[in-house]
C-alpha cells in the first residue's frame, strides 16, 4: 500500500512534471505527498566563520527552497504534508529523507543525461539503486516525429 510519497523537486523546469506525476499516484492511492528539496551550499561560499551572528546562507537557501516548493504545490488537489529541505549531495539527502519520513515511494525526475554522467551516475540512478523504498523515476516525454495522432 502506498500511503506516503516523497517527491524530490530540484528547481529545474521539469519539477512541475515530476510533481504532477507524483500527484497522480497520490490521488490514485489516496496517499500524502511530502515535497522535498535538497540544497547544497556551493563550494565557492565557505562558511562565514568570521560573522558574529553565524552564516546566513544556509537559512537563505532553506527559505528559498521552501518558497519554490510552496509555489509549485499551491494548487495541489491531493494531501500535501509540510515540505522537507535536506542538505548535502541530493541523492544522499533524498535517501535520508525517505528513511526519516518512512515513505512508501520516492518520486524524482530523470534529466536523461548522456556521456560522462552515464558513467559517473546521476541522482536518479543513485536513488533508484540504493533506496530501501520503491522509486518512480519520471522521464521527460518527447514526441516522436513519426508519431501519428489517432484518425
Amino acid at each position: 500500500m502506498i500511503r506516503r510519497i516523497l517527491v524530490a523537486l530540484d528547481g529545474s523546469s521539469r519539477a512541475a512534471g515530476v510533481l504532477a506525476a507524483a500527484a497522480e499516484v497520490a490521488a490514485r492511492f489516496d496517499a500524502a505527498l511530502i515535497p522535498f528539496r535538497a540544497v547544497t551550499t556551493p563550494p565557492e561560499f565557505p562558511p562565514a566563520a568570521h560573522v558574529a551572528n553565524g552564516d546566513s546562507l544556509p537559512k537563505y537557501l532553506d527559505d528559498a527552497a521552501r518558497t519554490e516548493i510552496a509555489l509549485l504545490t499551491a494548487s495541489m488537489a491531493v494531501r500535501t504534508e509540510l515540505p522537507v529541505v535536506g542538505h548535502g549531495e541530493p541523492w544522499r539527502a533524498i535517501l535520508l529523507a525517505a528513511e526519516q519520513h518512512d515513505v512508501d515511494l520516492v518520486v524524482l525526475g530523470s534529466h536523461g543525461y548522456r556521456g560522462l554522467d552515464r558513467v559517473l551516475g546521476t541522482t536518479a540512478a543513485s536513488v533508484a539503486n540504493l533506496a530501501h523504498r520503491n522509486v518512480l523515476v519520471v522521464h521527460e516525454r518527447v514526441e516522436s516525429p513519426t508519431a501519428r495522432s489517432p484518425s
